[in-house]
């Protein structure tokens, strides 16, 4: 079957669906790849580079759109790229149920398969599918490199004849694959790291890292799938107030927490950055789904005025693209084991009795199946199975 990787068209998005290396596995499974032309290149992939791994150049987005059986992307689809596939096509992508609504009205339109890997089921099998871990990953740890930019001081214990200079104290907030890698990172950097996550289960994980875990005395929030659940208003204002002084302590705080499906949780709010010591510095790595730093803006940097002077608020913005080359490599290799799970002699064909096939079906054969992706197009729920 014919796999199409097209050039995202996203703003900020360097990354790429496949790679050459990604490209010789498929076609070792009698698939057909064809590459948009120039597609690889933010991740230092020529054309020449995916023709030497088998694949062809493509300089036609319609007819490739058209002709392709699976398109593989980071990114959802632009629509005008939707309105050119072939019904009973599948297409591999991020496709947030929250924030692609339209798109996914498209998608059901197209009468395609639409697989998220924001909604692969996170069970044992399906590890080396799972895209949000691996671009967590990435995540983590270029967090820590954008704080150590914007630091005005060291992060290691540095002893010199002109005097001992203490390590930075980092706190992530957010003990998932993103702020465990952070911590993983403070550490070999020298800093001194404390972490704090709603679920009391992380605490071990922390401390593998070397940190600290910091215990509030709070309830723990355990939610599905090994995600933290939402939060009530009285329970986040105890959870701030508690973390506050730590917070003040801190030369730099990293907050990580995510919701699946919802908007990220407030966990610092300006009366504690308030409360942080001048050339701190917080990187929000949440502020493209809400933002757990009050204030923070995707993309951009705030200048907070505290007492003699400022702290930095840094809002995220397509983080893994600022690691495309191995970000890429890890997404590749996600794509290339769900595409091999739904492949059989040389066709793909996505079987919704398989539980990551129909966890991570956002549409299927153009019906939307996404529960979250129904109630935000108006759309009346689908009944239970055996109903």
């Amino acid at each position: 079957m014919k796999i199409y990787v097209p050039a995202e068209h996203h703003e900020g998005e360097k990354r790429v669906g496949l790679v050459p290396e990604a490209v010789a596995k498929l076609i070792k499974l009698e698939h057909s790849v064809e590459v948009a032309s120039g597609a690889g290149i933010s991740t230092a992939h020529s054309d020449e580079s995916y023709v030497a791994a088998g694949a062809t150049i493509s300089r036609d987005v319609s007819a490739s759109l058209g002709s392709a059986d699976v398109v593989v992307s980071v990114r959802a689809l632009a629509i005008r790229d939707i309105e050119n596939l072939k019904s009973g096509a599948v297409t591999l992508s991020f496709l947030s149920p929250v924030h692609n609504a339209e798109e996914i009205r498209a998608l059901s339109d197209a009468k395609v398969t639409a697989l998220s890997f924001d909604l692969v089921p996170r069970i044992s099998r399906a590890q080396s599918m799972d895209a949000l871990t691996s671009q967590a990953l990435c995540s983590g740890y270029r967090t820590v490199l954008i704080a150590a930019e914007h630091m005005p001081t060291f992060f290691p214990m540095l002893m010199t004849a002109a005097g001992t200079i203490p390590p930075a104290k980092v706190l992530v907030l957010g003990a998932g694959v993103a702020g465990l890698q952070a911590m993983a990172t403070a550490r070999r950097l020298g800093a001194v790291v404390s972490a704090y996550d709603v679920r009391s289960s992380s605490a071990d994980e922390v401390k593998s890292m070397g940190a600290t875990f910091i215990d509030l005395g709070l309830d723990a929030l355990e939610g599905a799938g090994g995600y933290a659940r939402e939060m009530g208003q009285d329970r986040a204002k105890a959870q701030q107030d508690a973390l506050k002084p730590f917070i003040a302590e801190s030369d730099v705080v990293i907050t990580t927490a995510a919701v699946p499906g919802r908007k990220a949780p407030l966990l610092v709010t300006r009366d504690m950055t308030s409360a942080m010591k001048p050339g701190s510095v917080l990187v929000d790595l949440a502020a493209e789904t809400g933002g757990n730093v009050e204030g923070s803006i995707a993309g951009e940097s705030v200048s907070i005025d505290v007492n003699g002077g400022t702290v930095t608020l840094i809002g995220c913005k397509d983080v893994p693209s600022q690691l495309a080359v191995h970000a890429s490599k890890l997404y590749a290799q996600n794509a290339v084991s769900l595409l091999t799970l739904m492949s059989s002699e040389g066709n793909i064909v996505p079987d919704d009795s398989d539980e990551v096939v129909a966890g991570s079906a956002v549409v299927f054969q153009g019906e939307i199946r996404n529960a979250m992706a129904r109630e935000n197009l108006g759309l009346t729920p689908l009944p239970e199975k055996g109903e």
